[in-house]
């Protein structure tokens, strides 16, 4: 296995990040056109990893759903941060940390429109890591 971690910068708004690039450059010096198994985490308690379709509004669209089913207000118990910071918290729920992807010949096994991305929603850290792993089949 080869595991490398990379450093994001999200800013301080809502961010969905397009992982695909860094994530193609990755298997690129790691794979060498082999098969295997790529597994993508982030290490944090408020941030999450999708594959999705990005772009076209796709990419608002998230975090208006998410905005909808996790609102930002005084309901959460969780209380430092930013206001609602608790609704990132809760994230994972609907959002998980890490996902496995399929690599065919050195290169993530994606449909058409298929992106890998971060999503964090936290406007209090604005750099995340993310730790990429391959394993070789």
């Amino acid at each position: 296995m080869v595991s490398r971690e990379i450093s994001i910068e999200t800013g301080s708004l809502p961010a969905v990040v397009d992982l695909t690039d860094p994530i193609r450059t990755f298997l690129e010096e790691t794979a060498a056109g082999s098969d295997g198994l790529l597994n993508v985490f982030a290490p944090h308690a408020t941030a999450g990893i999708v594959v999705m379709e990005l772009g076209s509004g796709s990419d608002a669209d998230l975090l208006d759903a998410l905005d909808r089913l996790l609102p930002r207000d005084e309901r959460w118990r969780h209380a430092h941060g930013s206001p609602g910071h608790g609704a990132d918290h809760v994230l994972p729920l609907l959002v998980p940390p890490s996902l496995t992807v399929p690599v065919v010949a050195g290169r993530p096994a994606l449909g058409t429109w298929q992106s890998i991305a971060l999503v964090d929603p936290n406007r209090d850290n604005a750099r995340r890591r993310v730790r990429l792993s391959f394993l070789a089949g």
